[in-house]
């Protein structure tokens, strides 16, 4: 299933959205490619949201790649969160970051705070202020807690065309 719209800005379409099908009686992975992508691989330069989400935004994902990332594997250049988050600022279960991680096991160089904690200062007052303070990473805090809540909302996009691409092929060809 495939939709992508009509409106379109610098050549990419505002929003793609392609979940695989079956091809010739071999599955084929949907590919979106939009400001907006949702598919089995996505490349998004606003949003990305796929089982391979690669943006220069916003990215969802089984593993993602993006500015800001929540994906089971989260590589973000600015703030990663998943179960596995790798960027300058992290959160999940596993968190290594350039300057400050949370989570069950957090490394970062200057901060962080976890189970196991390590980096300049870890599970200290100047860590727990830091956090305080920096707004990315209590914004990060409160998405892990609720990351249950985005799967609902990635899932709104992908079911609102599949009803458009039904009610297409109910209507038949015009």
């Amino acid at each position: 299933m495939e939709y992508q719209s009509k409106t379109s800005l610098l050549g990419l379409p505002l929003v793609h959205v392609a979940v695989g099908t079956t091809r010739g009686g071999r599955p084929a992975r949907g590919i979106a490619r939009g400001w907006i992508a949702i598919g089995d691989i996505s490349f998004g330069l606003l949003l990305s949201v796929g089982g391979l989400a690669l943006g220069t935004g916003v990215t969802f994902g089984g593993v993602g790649i993006g500015l800001v990332c929540l994906s089971g594997l989260s590589l973000g250049l600015l703030l990663a969160l998943g179960g596995l988050a790798i960027g300058y600022l992290a959160v999940g279960g596993g968190a290594i970051a350039v300057k400050a991680a949370v989570g069950g096991l957090a490394v970062a160089r200057d901060y962080a705070i976890g189970g196991g904690a390590f980096a300049r200062h870890a599970n200290d007052a100047a860590a727990r202020a830091f956090f305080r303070e920096e707004l990315l990473l209590a914004f990060g805090q409160i998405v892990m807690s609720h990351s249950h809540w985005f799967l609902v909302l990635a899932a709104i996009p992908v079911f609102l065309a599949l009803r458009q691409a039904k009610r297409r092929e109910e209507q038949g060809p015009r």
